[in-house]
């Protein structure tokens, strides 16, 4: 059976319970919403193909617990990401405020060259926000990421912070790939030219040789 895309990435969802990691999730990848999920119970996962730039991309995005009970088993994750969401609840200005500690964890725990964009979910909720959009886009900058606002209630913004994070991470990819493959090029320039020294150096020799 013929492969049906040409790379797997894994995203990780990172932020404290309640923030809508899972609406936001279900809503990428089944284009469904129900506001009376049960919460995580460790890490799930789903999966969804995209295309980005021709390219056929497998993204595994694993939904993690936000209770501090479950945050050494979500750990455990971190290393095998190669993008990360890190989300926050524009109603709530402790999940805001606690981006600080996941961000942090990271830090300790993932790759060196992971990908990381910053959310602030359930923009629909404007009447009860106790984060302004300026506040968030600021925390983005202090951490270099890129920032979205984001309503998995009326799909506001979704699908454009799943698909930049995949696109950060292919780009990355790429990167990684031209680098591997101009180290090789390097590699065999170099191995080519010492060869023809080498055969120039043993056929100046030969003619000497053959001289006396």
């Amino acid at each position: 059976m013929a492969k049906q895309y040409d790379i797997l990435f894994r995203l990780i969802m990172l932020g404290d319970s309640g923030v809508g990691k899972t609406c936001m999730l279900r809503r990428f990848t089944e284009s469904e919403f129900d506001p009376s999920h049960i919460s995580t119970i460790g890490v799930d996962f789903k999966m969804k193909t995209v295309e980005i730039d021709g390219v056929k991309v497998r993204v595994q995005i694993w939904d993690t617990a936000g209770q501090e009970r479950y945050q050494t088993i979500t750990k455990q994750y971190y290393r095998r990401a190669q993008g990360i969401i890190f989300v926050y609840d524009i109603t709530s200005k402790a999940s805001f405020q606690h981006i600080a500690k996941w961000a942090s964890d990271v830090d300790e725990n993932a790759l060196h060259k992971v990908q990381t964009i910053l959310v602030g979910n359930k923009s629909d909720e404007e009447h009860r926000r106790k984060v302004t959009k300026d506040q968030g886009s600021k925390l983005a900058e202090t951490y270099g990421m890129e920032f979205f606002e984001t309503s998995a209630s009326t799909n506001s913004n979704i699908s454009e912070s799943f698909l930049r994070v995949t696109e950060l991470v292919l780009q990355a990819h790429k990167r990684d790939m031209d680098n591997l493959f101009g180290s090789l090029d390097d590699y065999l320039d170099k191995a080519a030219q010492e060869e023809e020294n080498w055969s120039q150096d043993n056929d100046g020799n030969t003619q000497r040789t053959c001289t006396c």
